[in-house]
């Protein structure tokens, strides 16, 4: 079985990585079972093992953690759906692709749920959606603006840290990074997307299709 837990109001960030470092250690130890945590932060900026400080446009504006998951500068706050995936890999395959692809599959389908249609793009980590009535790109192709961030890191093939999903962020805290070192897109969310979601309706698609995803990975 898997734990679902919702933390409501604003989770500190530091103490959100205290307690997946030690549930990781404690499903890989077989005293507590996986875990999907459904938070939001205070406004803040990560740096993952990839960061490019040059991506830190405005160091001052907000908190800035260093994490050693994979990826660049996110920025997390209120409005914004985190959801911290500690799944065992020991159990469902120990394939970090695969698991990814998965956490991907798993934000589509969510967004489906909203009749938005997300999409993957090489070399740029996360979930897109298209925005056909914005200006083209300078070679012609739709204006894409990202809606999801992925992030994840593995100890002893337990899974922690995880996805976040743009419900009604304040997207101009977006402007203080390069978001994931992509400076060519924009940012987006639900709402922006003319979409009167709110997070308990997240919560709810992001569980009815979390089996759907997983259950054969194991």
């Amino acid at each position: 079985m898997v734990d679902w837990i919702t933390t409501d109001g604003l989770t500190d960030y530091a103490q959100a990585v205290a307690f997946m470092e030690d549930r990781a250690n404690a499903i890989y130890a077989g005293e507590a079972s996986e875990c999907i945590w459904l938070v939001e932060h205070p406004p803040l900026y990560t740096a993952g093992t990839s960061a490019d400080t040059a991506d830190l446009v405005s160091p001052d504006r907000f908190p800035v953690h260093e994490t050693r998951r994979g990826g660049q500068y996110t920025y997390h706050g209120p409005g914004q759906r985190v959801a911290y995936a500690m799944l065992d890999l020991n159990k469902r395959g120990k394939d970090v692709r695969k698991y990814v692809q998965s956490l991907e599959a798993w934000v589509i389908a969510t967004l489906a749920e909203f009749s938005v249609t997300g999409h993957i793009r090489e070399g740029r980590v996360g979930v897109w959606v298209e925005r056909p009535e914005k200006p083209l790109n300078a070679d012609g192709s739709l204006a894409e603006d990202k809606i999801a961030a992925i992030g994840v890191r593995l100890r002893k093939w337990v899974t922690f840290h995880g996805l976040s999903i743009n419900v009604e962020p304040d997207l101009e805290h977006f402007t203080g990074i390069v978001p994931c070192g992509i400076s060519k897109h924009g940012v987006t969310s639900l709402v922006d997307l003319g979409l009167p979601v709110t997070m308990d309706d997240l919560d709810l698609a992001l569980k009815s299709n979390f089996t759907q995803i997983f259950e054969g990975s194991r």
